[in-house]
């Protein structure tokens, strides 16, 4: 009988702990989705990693990135995201005509919850000497 009432509360935990776990599908999160480069020289390239992590239960799969203008090239991982891996979007962000403040984005659509997920950087441009 102790047995039986042992088992049937193993099992019973077991079960109540599968339901406790919720199954949250794709998940992007970004250390950081907005950077400031600060100050730099017309003709400069600016490079921006955006490191995240897959924190959900299903693979991320980033399908496309959209840009605010050609001036911003982006390289982001074309194979599927593991759960808990991690991984970066490199921003490269050609200064060359840009003149005064810049504020830009890049909208990062996947399959995540939350897609499109969008980063933002910002700086300065100054003419050149």
């Amino acid at each position: 009988m102790k047995r039986f009432f042992t088992a049937t509360v193993l099992i019973l935990g077991t079960v109540a702990f599968s339901f406790a776990q919720k199954d949250t599908g794709a998940v992007l999160k970004f250390d950081d989705s907005k950077q400031n480069f600060g100050f730099v020289r017309d003709g400069e390239v600016v490079q921006m990693p955006y490191k995240f992590t897959n924190t959900g239960t299903k693979p991320v799969i980033i399908k496309e990135v959209k840009v605010s203008c050609g001036c911003t090239v982006v390289d982001f991982p074309k194979t599927p995201i593991l759960p808990g891996q991690k991984g970066v979007i490199k921003i490269s962000f050609d200064t060359h005509g840009k003149y005064d403040r810049q504020d830009r984005t890049v909208d990062v659509i996947s399959n995540a919850n939350g897609s499109p997920q969008q980063l933002r950087f910002k700086g300065v441009v100054l003419k050149p000497k």
